[in-house]
């Protein structure tokens, strides 16, 4: 056997072009949970358009009011026309459609004045602090006890607060005690809506799989629960209204950054890094149902007649806490 036929040993290099192993170091980190449903609603609500935009969405709006208008009239004339019985029809379900409009209409009107009460109720309340005298102290709080006078479940707290007014002598105690006895039942039912929205917005966000319905559900929630907490401080917001105070509450949080995932966010709501743990859906559901909790308690400040100051100010993660066990029993 010749040199050339003899079987070499020893190691053998194999030049190959396959990239280099990726270490633990170069990996990509995975991805935070970041609410993304109530990021998205936050800065839907917050946003404003331009004078362009409304004026194209207006005039569109009023082209398509008027089509339909015209359109319905014709078919009414025609039908008069044709059978005067089933023309009279018609033109009564036409007048019907009409006086319901005129119906909604005067119900937001009355919601908008409701919502402008409160806020000068509250502006009231700031002067009277500021004033510093024991008779605007009484003049803010008669004005708050006739606010909620048809409210029969403030009757005690009414009655309560009549038989100790006479005994204080210190504005900023008479201040107080209007806020003790007539926010804390209120609160403890705001605080209710809000626990409930953030439960179904962590619900939905972890148990839908589609990535924008989750996002139409945290919008219709936290709609609806703006408008619920309002009703309960006596705003009585419509549809309008409603969008109204959450584009307010959106905008205050964004200018503020509450709407950011803070450090006081999931580290303090017990059982938020096991479910992101188990399932990042459930993660997010945490995450989204705090954020709905943060406006919701935001939107509490906006609808409330009066500044928390005697209170203590409710905090997102015990509203959370409460929300989520409610959510797994």
């Amino acid at each position: 056997m010749n040199e050339e036929t003899k079987i070499r040993r020893g190691p053998v290099v194999i030049e190959t072009d396959l990239p280099e192993a990726e270490t633990p170091q170069d990996a990509q980190p995975v991805p935070e949970l970041e609410g993304r449903a109530m990021q998205q609603v936050t800065r839907i609500a917050a946003r404003k358009s331009g004078w362009l935009g409304r004026l194209f969405w207006g005039g569109i709006t009023a082209l398509i009011g008027m089509m339909v208008s015209v359109a319905v009239w014709d078919f009414v004339s025609a039908l008069l026309m044709r059978n005067a019985y089933l023309g009279q029809v018609a033109l009564g379900l036409l007048a019907l459609v009409a006086v319901v409009l005129i119906v909604v209409l005067l119900r937001e009107l009355v919601a908008f004045t409701r919502l402008s009460k409160i806020d000068a109720l509250r502006r009231e309340v700031t002067d009277a602090v500021s004033d510093g005298t024991l008779p605007a102290a009484q003049k803010i709080t008669n004005k708050l006890d006739g606010f909620y006078t048809s409210r029969e479940e403030l009757r005690w707290a009414r009655q309560t607060m009549a038989e100790h007014e006479s005994n204080v002598f210190d504005w900023p105690d008479l201040i107080d005690l209007a806020e003790r006895q007539l926010m804390a039942p209120l609160d403890q039912m705001a605080i209710l809506e809000v626990q409930t929205a953030a439960r179904n917005v962590a619900a939905a966000t972890a148990l839908i799989p589609l990535a924008m319905v989750d996002v139409l559900v945290a919008l219709t929630t936290n709609v609806r629960m703006v408008r619920r907490i309002a009703e309960v401080y006596g705003g009585r917001a419509g549809t309008l209204g409603s969008w109204r105070l959450l584009r307010a509450v959106a905008t205050h949080l964004l200018a503020t950054g509450a709407v950011a995932i803070g450090d006081d966010m999931i580290s303090s709501v017990a059982g938020g890094g096991a479910l992101s743990k188990v399932s990042r859906k459930f993660g997010e559901g945490v995450i989204n149902g705090a954020l709905t909790a943060r406006v919701g308690l935001a939107a509490m400040e906006v609808c409330r007649p009066m500044p928390f100051n005697a209170l203590k100010r409710p905090g997102v993660s015990g509203v959370l806490k409460r929300a989520l066990a409610g959510m797994f029993k």
